[in-house]
């Protein structure tokens, strides 16, 4: 697993044992349920797990290893869209329905649909790539609502790498559309 994937993937666990924290009490025995949304589905057409599986398995693994088990004091319910966006609300609906204490998705249609669904059950995004142009968040300082996560391109981000681009290609002596970078790098 690359770096940045074992980033997000320890973001994420640590998000999502967040709301877990008052669990870890050695006079409860209630057993956490997370929820788990994704747009794609868990295997691909040769019947291999799929990327979305392998990174939620990392995320499973990473709870393990934060004491967390599945099966002993926390249960996993995942819902897969298949690539059929329109499921995603009904999906989103019955991790509600079945009291989920967080849900987790990955990517915008996922965690729009899980916004849409409840205003209280946290929600911890993952693969966004602009929580506020979306709709998702007011802003990155404060999201407000019952949404976390981390977004994979700012803004900001986006305009400075337009412009490192240009820089180099001018560098190299290729041609570029300054004007248009510009534009897009909001210069």
């Amino acid at each position: 697993m690359n770096n940045r994937r074992k980033l997000l993937v320890a973001l994420g666990a640590g998000a999502v044992t967040a709301p877990f924290a008052s669990f870890a009490q050695p006079q409860t025995a209630k057993v956490s349920r997370m929820g788990i949304l994704s747009p794609g589905a868990p295997f691909d057409a040769g019947r291999n797990p799929s990327a979305l599986a392998v990174l939620f398995g990392a995320l499973r693994e990473s709870l393990r290893e934060l004491g967390h088990v599945e099966g002993q004091n926390i249960a996993i319910e995942s819902r897969w869209a298949e690539g059929n966006y329109d499921r995603l609300p009904g999906l989103a609906a019955e991790l509600v329905g079945l009291k989920v204490d967080v849900i987790v998705t990955y990517g915008t249609p996922a965690s729009q649909a899980a916004k849409r669904a409840t205003g209280t059950i946290p929600i911890v995004m993952a693969g966004i790539i602009d929580p506020v142009a979306s709709g998702l968040v007011r802003s990155l300082a404060r999201p407000g609502g019952n949404l976390t996560g981390q977004s994979m391109m700012s803004p900001d981000l986006v305009g400075k790498q337009f412009r490192a681009g240009h820089q180099s290609q001018d560098r190299k002596g290729a041609r570029v559309d300054g004007p248009a970078i510009a534009a897009l790098a909001g210069g």
